[in-house]
């Protein structure tokens, strides 16, 4: 809706001011885009691809040859200008997308998951790039099932469940959701979360989640002693616990404790677990 390709089912939408069902072409021209799939022209090379966006976007042709050297210098794809995309690895084509889609300037950016798939050293050196492109001016709204991502780059967080925002604020903030504590997380049999859920419930007050085998509870006081207590009780309680620990709340912990058990409803379909990232 964004992006102008579908009309809002309700409500209204601006960008810079802007009606979207109104000025579809001002506002595509504010906006960049990254999907979630890797699409890169396989039989063009990695400058033929950006000449090709580069022309879509009317960017004239003085224009059009620095963009190009500045875009195949920030992805470091300098020695495989003329090397077709279809032979890169995973990494080097969704480097290129992402300069691809940022061929424009756009005041804008959408990033949809930019990192799956990647290994942690793509992951890190896509971060570096985004943090770059924000801090040049560019506002990037960015979708990812990478909580630790969202809490790494992003200034203000929207989690999202079955369609509605359940949580909205800087990570500081949301991550308060989950108490001002610390955090209780206890791995146990599958089988015995319930148990250890009620357990936790009528003799501590804690209103904990699972998720699989591992439960997570926000420590009201925060303290020491009340974390021995209830390892003693579980002892005692003759509860194979697995693992046992607690720390200070991650993004993690808050999309576990608003949400629930899981992350999938039964056909599959992802009802949460993004978190939509906007700089401002």
């Amino acid at each position: 809706m964004l992006l102008t390709l579908l009309n809002p089912t309700s409500g209204r939408i601006t960008v810079d001011g802007l009606d979207v069902t109104k000025n579809h072409e001002k506002v595509k021209k504010l906006m960049g885009l990254m999907t979630q799939e890797t699409v890169v022209e396989a039989d063009l090379t990695a400058r033929q691809n950006l000449e090709l966006f580069a022309h879509l976007y009317h960017i004239t042709a003085e224009q059009r040859e620095k963009r190009i050297k500045e875009a195949l210098g920030e992805a470091e794809l300098e020695k495989f200008a003329d090397v077709k995309a279809g032979t890169f690895s995973g990494g080097m084509q969704r480097r290129l997308g992402l300069v691809r889609a940022m061929i424009q300037e756009p005041r804008i950016l959408v990033l949809d998951e930019p990192t799956t798939g990647l290994d942690v050293q793509n992951r890190t050196t896509m971060w570096g790039r985004i943090k770059q492109m924000n801090k040049s001016g560019t506002t990037i709204l960015l979708t990812t099932q990478y909580l630790e991502e969202a809490d790494e780059l992003c200034d203000r967080i929207a989690i999202i469940d079955h369609g509605k925002v359940i949580a909205l604020g800087t990570p500081s903030e949301v991550k308060r959701i989950a108490g001002t504590g610390r955090v209780l997380e206890v791995i146990v049999k599958p089988e015995d979360t319930a148990r250890v859920l009620s357990l936790l419930k009528s003799r501590f007050g804690l209103s904990g989640a699972a998720k699989g085998d591992r439960i997570i509870a926000a420590l009201e006081k925060g303290s020491e002693s009340e974390f021995t207590k209830i390892s003693a009780m579980l002892d005692r309680e003759k509860v194979t616990v697995l693992s046992i620990g607690a720390h200070l709340p991650t993004l993690d912990d808050v999309f576990i404790k608003l949400t629930g058990s899981g992350m999938r409803d039964a056909s599959g379909e992802m009802q949460g677990g993004r978190a939509n990232m906007r700089w401002r």
